[in-house]
């Protein structure tokens, strides 16, 4: 009988700060899935508590009746998912949602609407929207699309901390998904947010139908921007009915895993979220992504207009494997 291979040592540190090759990311991804975990969470573990996983709360403040054709969204006015338009939230009731959020132990406060870009006589409301929350002493996040400078700047006036922002898969697959807005819209608009000084969200979508070359290249242009994002969330798809991707075919778990464990290796100080699609995961999954490297979540019984496993749901998961909400003081 052979003898077993012997794992070298893996330093946890030598890829921060690293300019990522998709030659060398497609070597790692492609590891058996025990050395590729083992490198993952030896990762994982240099830079935070593995036991701690940050608990974020999402609120749609604008609804439906986006001019953007992505092919996932049930938002999308292309589309006939049957969802209708609403106004933007009033900012009280957005704060009232914010401090029940915290009640209910999440850090971080994320609000979202359903826009190709933010109209100038919204963006009163939403400066109020950002200072409310960080009133209560949340973090704050916002997706509303695209931003300009001059938007972006107000934004880090009010005090917002992430700003979120998708690249949503590679740029080779994009165009197979959105046609409204470029790759390079979405790279100019990071780019714009990190000018201003508030830190990037951005991740993207697996189970539209790319590769998982396309997982890996995703992965490697938001680990090669200038500063790598903050927070990474990686979703599984929600296959909408009246969507363009209506009839996707799931992404293989273990590729999904895979994903997660590759995103923790190229972006170690980064928080790598388990986004939408969790209630298609099994408790197993869930898991796997965790010791893999994903250290955040969205908590509550919706994400925008999906749905996501309740918060009973999680508590419970939280004790069977021995996890914790992640304090404030960490997650920054």
């Amino acid at each position: 009988m052979s003898e077993a291979p012997v794992l070298k040592s893996v330093d946890s540190t030598a890829s921060i700060g690293a300019i990522w090759h998709f030659s060398e990311a497609k070597k790692i991804y492609n590891l058996p899935f025990n050395d590729l975990l083992f490198r993952a969470h030896t990762v994982h573990r240099a830079q935070f508590d593995p036991n701690a996983v940050q608990l974020s709360r999402l609120l749609s403040i604008k609804t439906g009746g986006c001019a953007e054709d992505c092919g996932y969204c049930s938002q999308s006015a292309h589309y006939p998912t049957g969802l209708k338009a609403s106004r933007l939230m009033e900012v009280e009731k957005v704060v009232t949602e914010a401090r029940k959020a915290k009640e209910g132990g999440a850090t971080r406060y994320c609000m979202g609407a359903a826009w190709r870009s933010p109209k100038d006589r919204d963006m009163d409301s939403i400066v109020a929207m950002v200072e409310g929350v960080r009133a209560l002493g949340m973090e704050t996040c916002m997706t509303l699309g695209m931003l300009s400078p001059h938007q972006a700047s107000r934004l880090a006036d009010a005090g917002l901390d992430y700003y979120n922002h998708n690249i949503d898969t590679s740029e080779r697959f994009y165009r197979e998904i959105i046609t409204t807005r470029t790759f390079a819209d979405r790279l100019e608009t990071l780019a714009n947010v990190r000018e201003a000084g508030i830190k990037v969200c951005a991740g993207g979508i697996l189970g539209m139908g790319e590769t998982s070359d396309d997982h890996i290249a995703m992965l490697v242009t938001l680990a090669n921007l200038p500063v790598p994002p903050e927070s990474v969330p990686i979703n599984m798809l929600i296959p909408i009915p009246g969507s363009k991707l209506a009839d996707a075919a799931p992404v293989d778990p273990i590729n999904f895993v895979r994903a997660i464990a590759l995103a923790r290796i190229l972006m170690p100080q980064t928080h790598v979220r388990l986004s939408a699609g969790r209630t298609a995961m099994s408790d197993e999954m869930q898991a796997l992504c965790f010791f893999a490297g994903a250290n955040s979540i969205f908590v509550g019984d919706t994400l925008l207009t999906a749905e996501n496993p309740g918060e009973d749901d999680d508590a419970g998961l939280f004790r069977r494997l021995g996890l914790k909400p992640m304090t404030l003081d960490a997650a920054e």
